[in-house]
């Protein structure tokens, strides 16, 4: 993947401490609180690391700052189910790249259904509009019906575990469809546990371990080191957990 550090439409992102309340939950994520400013060098930049490590809360902040919906879709969604969202969106700054994008999309898997039951309410607004009819079909089904119809050159898709509900052999078609977008000057910025997605070749990858984001190759993130050992190791592996 080229470096298109100027042409990329997020360059970086800045945290300003400052609008943050003190008593903020924000403050107590180690990966985060000590983040000012996170560069994106690559067309395809991953975060991984474990649960519960800041990885989503900075995707969602990023995707709210943008102007997508909390809860998922394009830039003309505008639905709430629930409102959880974090404060982090009003005290980051977006810089942008000389190259505006034409399209985009913020993908969650937690709240899919929300936006799947959006579309089709929206597609009745709109007589001649493209219908997807998600909820006609299966999760994994769905979710990868998303990305050949809606990821496209010079795009900005930020996805939130979009393997969710995938098999690994649609999680490599998935793989497919971003490599060939981005390819294609689109920019992804990604949260996945996936091993195959984690393999996708030059992705600028940013572990939330160790109590700071810092980058690091794919055979030393703890998704590929996991399953290696389970798929090696699979029989002394279970014998050790389960005795």
């Amino acid at each position: 993947m080229l470096d298109q550090h100027f042409n990329l439409p997020i360059r970086a992102v800045s945290i300003d401490w400052d609008r943050i309340s003190e008593d903020s939950y924000l403050r107590r994520i180690e990966a985060l609180r000590g983040v000012d400013r996170l560069e994106f060098t690559k067309n395809i930049t991953i975060f991984v690391g474990e649960n519960g490590s800041g990885k989503s809360t900075l995707l969602e902040a990023i995707a709210v700052s943008w102007g997508f919906n909390p809860e998922g879709g394009t830039k003309n969604y505008n639905f709430s189910t629930y409102d959880s969202h974090s404060e982090l969106h009003d005290a980051i700054t977006l810089s942008r790249g000389v190259v505006r994008p034409g399209w985009g999309y913020f993908l969650r898997a937690e709240s899919f259904y929300n936006v799947a039951t959006a579309e089709e309410e929206y597609g009745k607004q709109d007589p001649h509009g493209f219908r997807q009819e998600f909820h006609r079909r299966s999760h994994g089904e769905s979710f990868l019906q998303l990305a050949q119809t809606t990821f496209r050159g010079r795009g900005l898709y930020l996805l939130d575990e979009p393997e969710a509900a995938l098999s690994p052999q649609r999680q490599l078609t998935l793989l497919m469809e971003i490599v060939n977008c981005a390819r294609e000057d689109a920019q992804f910025i990604m949260v996945t546990h996936s091993p195959i997605l984690l393999g996708i070749p030059g992705a600028q990858i940013l572990s939330f371990d160790d109590g700071q984001i810092h980058p690091i190759d794919y055979e030393e993130t703890q998704s590929f080191q996991v399953t290696k050992m389970f798929i090696e190791n699979r029989e002394q592996v279970l014998k050790r957990l389960l005795e």
